[in-house]
């Protein structure tokens, strides 16, 4: 049996296959196109694109692969809390609503949270089944969680740390169109921040009362600094070392409080080699970091697509 799930999250859309054995059969994800120096799209500029470039995307899976599709999934909301809303989600469950129906298959919603740990959990080992801590780090979100497993493709999320303003994939994006990268700009950014001069990643404070996190100040700072004329390589290591300062600071209490040492780490910007790197040597005695794949750490269907299968074999 084969698995579909779909994702439209706020800049990307996407389409994943799994089979029963939880391996990707195939997956195909589009940006969601960005005008230059813009910084975003609106909630209703993106509905309209998802709704254009989603059947493009349907189109490509190979019809002998339809016949063997049992269920779909598809994320609906952002999070798993009542309330959790986002315009975006409504084009994916509209289109795999009307798949189902129309071929008679199970539907199961669940939502992009859900699918970013989904995804984290099927591209690494060793993180317990029943309960860990985990790091959802992208433009949309910015979330320290304690996670249980409460049933098959479900879980219970609880938040123990966030930010107060910006995300850090806001404050990436932000500094990084300011510097002249296209939007979104993660990828460029960490490129960039590879010729920065030794100590650039210290330029920044990191702001954390608690489990309360702050990227507003930083971010006007920077931005401050590139009107200054700063050295840019300088200023996007600067950003990289504020955001791994920020989470160890964090981490090490939820570590502390919760005495749970495994750590799943997802979202785009958890892709960033960097941070990956330095937030290990930081947390290495405390616990123990588990990454998502890079090319599944950034919004994509293939968690959805699991969690599904999950939901139809095992529930």
């Amino acid at each position: 049996m084969l698995f579909l799930g779909i994702d439209t999250s706020a800049y990307t859309s996407s389409v994943a296959v799994v089979n029963d054995d939880k391996q990707l059969i195939m997956e195909k994800r589009r940006l969601l196109d960005v005008a230059p120096g813009d910084r975003g799209l609106a909630q209703s500029e993106a509905l309209f694109k998802h709704l254009q470039v989603l059947p493009e995307l349907l189109n490509s899976i190979p019809r002998g692969l339809w016949q063997q599709i049992k269920g779909i999934g598809v994320s609906t909301a952002p999070r798993p809390v009542e309330g959790s809303y986002m315009p975006v989600f409504t084009a994916g469950g509209s289109i795999a609503s009307s798949l189902a129906g129309a071929l008679g298959i199970e539907l199961v919603s669940t939502t992009h949270q859900e699918g970013h740990i989904a995804a984290g959990l099927g591209s690494t080992e060793g993180v317990p089944a029943a309960e860990f801590l985990a790091v959802h780090l992208s433009g949309g979100t910015t979330e320290i969680l304690q996670v249980r497993k409460s049933s098959p493709g479900r879980f219970d999320l609880k938040i123990l740390g966030e930010s107060t303003d910006l995300h850090a994939g806001q404050f990436v994006d932000r500094v990084g169109v300011s510097l002249g990268l296209p939007f979104p700009a993660g990828k460029e950014l960490e490129k960039l921040a590879l010729s920065a001069a030794p100590g650039a990643a210290s330029l920044l404070p990191s702001f954390v009362k608690g489990y309360e996190i702050s990227f507003s100040g930083v971010e006007s700072a920077v931005q401050r600094l590139i009107q200054a004329k700063k050295r840019p390589a300088d200023l996007a290591r600067a950003v990289e070392g504020c955001i791994v300062r920020t989470l160890f600071k964090v981490l090490e209490r939820a570590i502390e409080e919760t005495g749970l040492r495994h750590i799943l780490v997802v979202g785009g910007v958890a892709s960033n080699k960097y941070i990956r790197t330095e937030l290990e040597k930081k947390i290495e005695s405390k616990g123990r970091l588990f990454w998502a794949k890079t090319e599944w750490s950034s919004d994509n269907s293939i968690g959805v697509a699991l969690l599904a299968r999950e939901v139809i074999t095992e529930g």
